[in-house]
């Protein structure tokens, strides 16, 4: 089914346009690890909401279906649909009072995070969360060192923008490392990131402790 994007561009999807050599390797080191990062972080995400710990979804996209067929009068097919508006981030939610608001990235870099992982309207969509008291994040994971990261949206803001002025194109690890939360796998969930967020959110209130102390 043909995708295309609110200005009318076609959408490709990177893993359709890779050789069949390529997607070999690439399906066999994803059937390795097992599931994708977003299936894992669905699968916990449906483990926090079964036991009532976190209400948090994967966004739907926001389709506008331009032309479908009625193969039979009981099935209809999807031919044609363009994305009504561009996407925002893939994760919401309610946890402990707080509004999540989070991207799931990968990369095969082992040294840095590329920043043309994002685009604009996600980074902005960001800057709007934060001022009005979300929490928002990513969670990064760096599939050649098999490592998972909650990097806050705050550092990442300020690295997009410094590359507009002649700043990195990247996030170092050894940032990532310092500014973010490591996650560690586990049984149930898969991955524990509210752990991270715990960590994460207990720093924040620190700040503000700090900042009513002066």
């Amino acid at each position: 089914m043909p995708l295309h994007y609110p200005n009318g561009n076609l959408y490709h999807n990177d893993a359709k346009a890779r050789p069949k050599k390529q997607m070999a390797r690439s399906q066999t080191r994803f059937d390795n690890r097992g599931m994708s990062l977003e299936e894992e972080i669905n699968e916990s995400n449906q483990f926090y909401r079964a036991h009532d710990i976190a209400v948090i979804y994967k966004k739907p996209l926001p389709l506008q279906i331009v032309k479908v067929d009625y193969p039979k009068r009981s099935a209809a097919v999807i031919k044609e649909a363009y994305f009504r508006q561009p996407s925002t981030t893939d994760y919401n939610g309610v946890y402990r009072g707080y509004y999540l608001d989070f991207e799931a990235k990968e990369t095969k870099n082992k040294a840095s995070f590329p920043l043309k992982n994002f685009h604009q309207h996600q980074i902005e969509h960001m800057r709007h969360c934060l001022r009005q008291a979300g929490i928002c994040f990513v969670i990064m994971r760096f599939v050649s060192l098999n490592r998972l990261f909650v990097y806050p949206a705050s550092p990442l803001i300020a690295y997009w923008d410094q590359q507009n002025t002649g700043g990195r194109k990247s996030i170092p690890l050894t940032d990532i490392e310092t500014n973010g939360f490591e996650v560690h796998y586990a049984l149930k969930p898969r991955i524990p990131y509210l752990t991270a967020i715990d960590q994460f959110i207990a720093t924040l209130t620190i700040e503000k402790g700090d900042h009513h102390g002066q």
